[in-house]
């Protein structure tokens, strides 16, 4: 086997922990130990990096961190720094989009009320998505490059503002409703609120909203992809939802 490019993984904030850990943690470490010779390509996320503060055209070096949000961010960190004990190439990428999707943009669209899509902060903070076109570009550079090791931010060309992607998605869906933003002042406590009634009920599926989710949605979420441009030889596309009506 001349390289791996591992995959699978859990992706939700929302589940016990011990899950997360066995899915994307044990997972990874199983994976290793499967392929001890081959070339190692780990797809990790911009959830290592800080939650609680914006992430603003963050480095690699800025990852990871002492604390996180969630088992997601934590299982996914522990997780990196196992690949990178073994010499691994670690690709982060951002909300990752493209035929198929079953985390964003069904999120997203199941959030839409009438005419109104519910959102929280201004729209006009910044976010790096990267598409599945462009994330599969890099796992093939990573897995058959000179380069054998290292951590690279993986992203669309260029961040948009977060109410612009939201009203393409919409346009593109031939959706009649349009962005309506709630300070996130006000959607964190109610956040808060709806996770500990969730929990107490013990319901295995999310909230509708939760501080996670607020975290990546409502402030600067950029990432600096000039690592991955330089060594990876990365050319990324721009950000497009064109035929997500065929999705």
């Amino acid at each position: 086997m001349d390289a791996v490019i591992h995959c699978a993984g859990s992706v939700t904030d929302w589940g016990p922990a011990r899950t997360l850990f066995a899915a994307n943690h044990t997972g990874t470490r199983n994976a290793l130990a499967t392929f001890p010779d081959a070339r190692f390509v780990h797809l990790s996320t911009a959830s290592v990096y800080d939650p609680f503060s914006p992430s603003i055209m963050a480095r690699e070096d800025e990852a990871p961190v002492s604390r996180y949000m969630n088992a997601y961010g934590a299982s996914k960190a522990a997780a990196e720094r196992l690949a990178l004990n073994h010499d691994a190439i670690v690709l982060r990428p951002h909300a990752v989009y493209g035929p198929g999707d079953t985390t964003l943009l069904p999120r997203v669209l199941s959030a839409v009320r009438g005419p109104v899509l519910p959102a929280v902060g201004t729209g006009r903070q910044r976010i790096s998505l990267t598409s599945i076109d462009n994330l599969v570009q890099a796992c093939v550079l990573a897995a058959t490059g000179p380069v054998t090791s290292g951590v690279f931010n993986i992203t669309d060309a260029t961040p948009i503002p977060i109410d612009e992607a939201f009203r393409e998605i919409l346009r593109e869906r031939r959706i009649q409703a349009k962005p309506v933003y709630i300070p996130s002042a006000i959607a964190r406590p109610l956040a808060a609120v709806a996770e500990g009634a969730f929990l107490l009920a013990r319901r295995p599926e999310p909230p509708r909203i939760t501080r996670y989710a607020i975290s990546h949605l409502a402030v600067e979420r950029t990432l600096d992809i000039t690592a991955a441009r330089k060594i990876l030889g990365f050319d990324p596309a721009e950000t497009t939802f064109k035929g997500a009506a065929d999705w």
